[in-house]
């Protein structure tokens, strides 16, 4: 099991070519024996992550009364998301583990940006405007992050995987 955005996902693995699919909750990794099943979890779950954020972000940029920019995935250690000019926002994707109201603060947040390329007081301002309960997301955020999943490389070879077969 994996968190998902507040809940639970199942992770199945089956045998299969390397793809995976979502049915519902259940992440379904089809892998040949060699796979890196924490490669292809990771792919499934940035699919999942760039839809839900996009979704989030087309919310947000309406709010503002403005077309939401590119939208893309980081996979950063000390950074939520970045808003750029030139390459619009990246959230990262391993917010998909926590729940919906903490990646919503850090794509309010990215989204203010688009308004205030700063963090003053008018910044803050559009913040409260977009989501009015940023303060308490934002301490909730430094405390969720110490339980987010480290899905790393190899990890059916140190079983933290079921196989079905």
């Amino acid at each position: 099991r994996l968190p998902l955005l507040g809940g639970e996902a199942e992770v199945r693995v089956l045998p299969g070519a390397n793809r995976v699919r979502w049915i519902a909750d259940t992440l379904v990794l089809e892998a040949r024996p060699e796979a890196d099943l924490g490669q292809l979890a990771r792919r499934a779950l940035q699919k999942r992550a760039l839809a839900h954020f996009t979704e989030r972000l087309d919310h947000y940029a309406a709010r503002l009364e403005l077309a939401a920019p590119k939208l893309s995935l980081s996979s950063a250690h000390t950074r939520w998301g970045s808003c750029s000019e030139e390459s619009g926002i990246r959230i990262n994707w391993r917010l998909i583990h926590l729940p919906p109201h903490l990646g919503d603060y850090v794509v309010a947040h990215e989204a203010a940006h688009l308004i205030e390329l700063n963090h003053s007081k008018r910044f803050w301002a559009v913040v409260e405007r977009l989501y009015p309960g940023w303060r308490d997301a934002r301490a909730a955020l430094r405390t969720a992050a110490a339980t987010l999943p480290v899905i790393a490389p190899a990890a059916a070879d140190r079983g933290e995987f079921d196989r079905e077969d």
